[in-house]
């Protein structure tokens, strides 16, 4: 009498992929990275400007209508970023919205009382350009991972990335790089280049970090 055929043993591996439990931040996570983000580039600005180096994208552009016209920074930057809340809010969202309008007051407050906590004696320039670019890098990628700018530019950035798929740290870099170059009306040459250093330090780490399918912001 012939034996039954036995059962197939069963796999020890799913053939299934498991999908990620994604979970949001939390209200208390998204506002400890903001200030973190931004206490960090609040620090990355004081090596620019104690060295009298400029920076990119809307605080670029702030510094130097401030040198201009001696209008405070932190004013001038805060009517700068005005007209990019009007995308933010249509393409990303009002929690983005929201985060990001904080973060512009949080800075130009922090930019304002810089000098009462932290001043440099002596600051080498391309030493002040590639840490502060990095300091600064590290603050957008903080404030990035919780979907948060800084307004202008990031906010384009972001969208541009979210939309076409364009690396928001390319996109900064050009811009910022840009920026910079329109210092060479009232800035001399050398100063303009570390300048351009601090920019490309800055936006290298968002170039590296920040890029669609490697970190996803909830």
């Amino acid at each position: 009498m012939s034996s039954s055929p036995a059962a197939p043993a069963p796999s020890t591996h799913s053939t299934a992929t498991a999908t990620p439990v994604v979970v949001p931040h939390s209200l208390t996570e998204d506002a400890v990275a903001i200030f973190t983000g931004v206490l960090l580039i609040s620090v990355g600005v004081a090596f620019f400007t104690s060295a009298g180096l400029l920076t990119g994208g809307t605080a670029g552009l702030a510094f130097l209508l401030h040198y201009a016209t001696g209008i405070g920074f932190g004013k001038i930057f805060f009517v700068l970023n005005l007209p990019f809340y009007w995308l933010a809010l249509r393409k990303l969202g009002r929690a983005f919205t929201v985060k990001t309008f904080i973060a512009v007051l949080l800075l130009s407050l922090l930019t304002e009382l810089q000098s009462q906590f932290l001043q440099f004696a002596q600051l080498q320039p391309l030493y002040a350009a590639i840490a502060g670019g990095l300091i600064t890098g590290t603050g957008f990628l903080v404030l990035f991972r919780h979907r948060c700018s800084l307004g202008g530019v990031g906010i384009a950035a972001l969208y541009l990335q979210d939309r076409y798929g364009w690396r928001a740290g390319k996109v900064q870099m050009a811009v910022d790089c840009g920026i910079v170059l329109l210092a060479l009306w009232t800035v001399e040459p050398l100063r303009v280049a570390w300048s351009v250093a601090g920019a490309v330090a800055l936006n290298l780490v968002l170039a590296m970090n920040h890029r669609p399918g490697r970190y996803m912001a909830v």
